[in-house]
């Protein structure tokens, strides 16, 4: 049987499971960016409606990008908080003009404190009902534990998990870790992947790191 791997463009590519889908093709919002076969799994609430009940907080007045590799696995109920920070430097919190009526005069909602865009890496894997606050970077390779509350960096290849979010294991050495960052399967052509699967999928690095060299 030739391996040819699912089309990326497919919108289900378990055609018996309508609740997985390629995410990519469910963002309609300029400021989220999905890769090529990362995919989203929710029985619940569909995965069209990913921006509503996922991405939470994505006012136009947020100025944060949510950006996910490619080859991501993201679990239900996992939600990503884009903003909705309040301001601090102040006597009260309370977000006075977003409800207008003279009261959009307390202050610009545009100087509202934001941390950053969130950005994951390739390869990730998301448990159920973990949850990613803005300004946090997450590198490739990296698994975040089912309900995981994500408020700062994961360094690639770790596991995290915990409210907040900890690093509780190294999925591989440091020097096993920059090896696999360089050789960075996830951008090779399909074709190359298709070719190399089994090693992808097994931990045979030095085999994997010959194959990367390869033309």
């Amino acid at each position: 049987m030739k391996i040819t791997g699912p089309d990326p463009k497919s919108i289900y590519p378990l055609k018996e499971f309508a609740s997985l889908v390629f995410l990519k093709h469910f963002v309609k919002a300029s400021n989220i960016t999905i890769g090529d076969y990362t995919y989203f799994d929710d029985r619940r609430n569909g995965p069209e409606n990913f921006e509503e009940f996922n991405v939470l907080y994505n006012y136009d007045f947020s100025k944060v990008k949510l950006i996910i590799g490619k080859f991501c696995a993201i679990a239900a109920e996992t939600r990503f908080i884009m903003t909705g920070d309040h301001k601090l430097d102040a006597i009260s919190t309370y977000p006075f003009p977003i409800f207008g009526h003279g009261w959009e005069s307390a202050f610009n909602v545009y100087d509202l404190p934001v941390k950053g865009d969130i950005v994951i890496g390739n390869d990730v894997w998301f448990g159920y009902d973990s949850l990613v606050m803005n300004g946090v970077t997450i590198g490739n390779g990296a698994i975040i534990a089912s309900r995981a509350v994500v408020v700062k960096d994961v360094p690639a290849y770790s596991i995290v998990a915990g409210n907040p979010a900890k690093v509780v294991k190294m999925r591989f050495d440091d020097k096993t870790i920059n090896r696999l960052q360089k050789i960075a399967w996830w951008d090779w052509s399909i074709v190359k992947i298709n070719q190399n699967l089994q090693l992808i999928c097994n931990l045979d690095v030095d085999r994997l790191e010959e194959k990367s060299l390869e033309r």
